[in-house]
């Protein structure tokens, strides 16, 4: 994962347990556009997973539960860098 200077909460310490991904049960955004640009995630074993619906073989990103929580409560405040 790519550490965020100003975010360090969500960078990951330690490595996670091994999961099956592929078995997981993968949840899209009610939000989700119609044009597929959509974002899925899923739960295992104290793990967070997000990866993009379009490749779902391809790569995820990682997230503790408290650094998934962190994440979702920046996202709420509007907390977050703008995009460059």
């Amino acid at each position: 994962m790519i550490r965020d200077p100003v975010h360090t909460e969500w960078a990951l310490e330690e490595p996670l347990t091994e999961v099956d991904w592929a078995r997981a049960a993968w949840r899209k955004s009610s939000r989700s556009g119609a044009d597929a640009d959509c974002v899925e995630v899923a739960w295992a074993d104290g793990t967070v997973a997000v990866r993009d619906s379009k490749q779902p073989g391809g790569p995820m990103l990682l997230f503790t539960r408290q650094s998934w929580r962190a994440f979702i409560d920046a996202l709420k405040e509007g907390d977050l860098p703008e995009k460059t």
